[in-house]
């Protein structure tokens, strides 16, 4: 069985794990939104980050609750930390195009901010 570092390592190269510029979580219901909804907006959404070439800059996570339970599907967007309410598969394009390839949030749909681009580093000790 190949260790453990082997494994992760071709995980890692496999995702291009160290070269995203945003990561995308998006809660699927159900509590937000129903689970149809919520699976609707992600299949929307890998096909549009997809179409927009932007696999290699933009990681994707699939989430069952941000803990936001109300105006889903909930979405959430580092290293700005937008948090966007009511991201359906029909809301799905013009974020992609406005927020992710030309770097305009979209205000009207974003109800909070936290953004950690100046998070320090862990230590490797």
């Amino acid at each position: 069985m190949p260790e453990p570092t082997d494994d992760l390592q071709a995980a890692v190269a496999k995702h291009g794990i160290g070269g995203y510029q945003r990561h995308v979580l998006l809660c699927t219901g159900p509590s937000c939104c129903t689970p149809e909804d919520g699976l609707a907006a992600w299949e929307v959404l890998k096909q549009q980050l997809k179409d927009a070439n932007l696999g290699n800059a933009c990681y994707r996570t699939k989430v069952g609750c941000l803990r936001i339970c109300c105006h889903g599907p909930t979405m959430l967007v580092y290293p700005e930390g937008t948090w966007y309410h009511g991201m359906t598969a029909e809301r799905i394009p013009r974020f992609v195009q406005e927020h992710l390839v030309e770097g305009k949030p979209i205000w009207e749909w974003i109800f909070a901010e936290n953004p950690i681009a100046d998070a320090p580093k862990p230590k490797q000790t």
